[in-house]
């Protein structure tokens, strides 16, 4: 326990990197190896590299928020985001000695009746009563566990999700000492607001934890979204599945990041991040139901040999955010506000969110756009590289205010940022960011979303008849809109503007 101390606590070194970052009252004239912005982000990778390192051999609750740091690419240095990333694919595996150990335990299985291979992997053996072929080689290890691929005795191909050993035992203490030294790190630097980590870890991971509860998780977010077809969710067998070892119907494809294997599968990326976005603004606007961990590893994609269509496939239901109804709905607003360049409206729902006078950076961190763009209109220009630049060297300059913000509104928004910055860096990948489509999707989930609310809030039957004739209406006039748009962008709509304004200029 002291030396898992002493490892823990020369985190932070690795982390003041990050502080002098965004520290305003640093000058780095005054270090002798940082001069220019080179020997900055040579530090800068330099820490994140011990921080990578570090929570790799620390494991578990370390893993999950390296994980997590690895998401804030509005708040942290590109070396820091970039470095970080690969602990959501690449963490460290538990040996098929100690996955051997946690199916033994959970499933009461004796030592005899385990064929498992040792640990010079030399003979590939599978447990006798439950598999027909168990491969040791795992899909993919995460911060908790590892999922293995296996064929049961009758036939059906499952994912093994396995906890990896002492994860559980060990979280509570990791999380002690992280709080310790978050609250030492804080009295060095007193500009250093990140304690709300550890408030999230203290409320998230037990429920990560219980794979009871995402197999709960999966079931539900299946049966909300049922109506779009696009969507798997892999099925969970209950009869085998414990709060360590979960059995899911087995499921592959390639990462929805990976553009060119939506290449080479003829998968047209503009249609399935418009789909990814309807999922997501579902989940958020009309159910407050959220799937917080949608990291590429967690979010694959298959085409359909049948229709030829993109089937999304979400796995990892461990992390959900509830939204309360009040929540939900100024959520709504405010996006439908920023949507519409509404700046009074934007700061009304901003501060009822907790922004207070930081609204204008609340609503840069909420769309990852400047101020200007979202002044303008976050729907009528694209994300350019500059604009990319300047966020990221505003975050610089801003990280005080911005950690202080971060601590000042509802626990639910951290978990939204987080899961808008992992859609992001999708959408960044796939060369879809910022669509006008994904925001007219945002703005049809929030009009039902609020027409809902209204409708039960009224027992008038005509006032009922009102909200929802001007529900309809507003859908009308959003599906007008993405119909010129998807005109306007294709040959033939070129050709029709093209001939109207010929025949305009022929008559005047």
């Amino acid at each position: 326990m002291a030396r898992r101390a002493l490892k823990i606590f020369s985190l932070a070194a690795a982390t003041s990197g990050v502080y002098l970052y965004g520290n305003k009252h640093v000058d780095p004239n005054d270090f002798g190896i940082i001069r220019v912005g080179r020997a900055i982000a040579t530090v800068h990778l330099r820490s994140a590299e011990r921080l990578r390192d570090l929570c790799c051999a620390n494991r578990g609750t370390f893993i999950k928020v390296g994980q997590h740091l690895g998401a804030l690419d509005y708040l942290l240095p590109e070396e820091y985001t970039h470095t970080l990333k690969v602990l959501h694919s690449q963490a460290p595996q538990s040996s098929m000695q100690e996955i051997k150990q946690v199916i033994q335990e959970d499933l009461g299985k004796e030592g005899q009746d385990l064929c498992l291979p040792d640990v010079s992997g030399a003979v590939l053996q599978v447990i006798k009563e439950l598999f027909v072929n168990f491969e040791d080689a795992p899909l993919g290890a995460a911060s908790l566990a590892q999922v293995h691929k296996a064929v049961l005795q009758d036939g059906r191909t499952v994912a093994v999700k396995v906890q990896h050993p002492k994860v559980q035992a060990q979280s509570s203490k990791d999380i002690l000492l992280m709080e310790v030294l978050l609250l030492i790190v804080k009295q060095i630097f007193p500009d250093f607001e990140f304690m709300w980590l550890v408030e999230e870890a203290k409320k998230n991971l037990p429920l990560e934890l219980d794979f009871l509860n995402e197999g709960r998780n999966a079931e539900q977010v299946a049966h909300m979204l049922k109506h779009f077809d696009f969507l798997k969710v892999p099925r969970i067998f209950w009869e085998l599945s414990t709060r360590r070892v979960l059995f899911m119907e087995f499921m592959e494809g390639g990462q929805v990041n990976d553009r060119a294997y939506m290449e080479r599968n003829g998968i047209d990326v503009n249609e399935l991040s418009r789909n990814l976005g309807k999922l997501y603004s579902e989940m958020i606007f009309v159910n407050g139901f959220v799937h917080c961990d949608p990291h590429p590893g967690n979010v694959l994609v298959k085409k359909c040999p049948v229709t030829g269509k993109a089937h999304i496939i979400l796995l990892d239901h461990g992390l959900y955010q509830v939204l309360t109804e009040k929540f939900r709905l100024d959520y709504c607003r405010l996006w439908q506000s920023l949507i519409k360049a509404d700046m009074k409206q934007v700061q009304k729902y901003s501060r009822r969110l907790g922004a207070g006078d930081l609204y204008p950076l609340f609503a840069c961190m909420l769309t990852a756009r400047s101020w200007a763009s979202v002044s303008r209109g976050i729907d009528r220009s694209p994300v350019t590289a500059n604009e990319d630049v300047e966020i990221r060297t505003n975050a610089a300059a801003y990280l005080p205010q911005i950690t202080q913000l971060l601590n000042n509104v509802p626990r639910q928004m951290l978990l939204l940022l987080k899961t808008n910055d992992l859609l992001r860096g999708i959408e960044s990948a796939l060369h879809t960011r910022a669509s006008a489509s994904s925001f007219l999707n945002m703005s049809r989930c929030c009009i039902r979303a609020i027409s809902r609310y209204q409708r039960s809030r009224t027992d008038s039957l005509y006032r009922k008849a009102q909200i929802s004739f001007t529900e309809a209406l507003s859908l009308w006039q959003i599906n007008l809109y993405e119909l010129y748009l998807r005109l306007k962008g294709s040959q033939l709509g070129n050709w029709v503007i093209t001939l109207l304004s010929w025949m305009h200029h022929s008559l005047y």
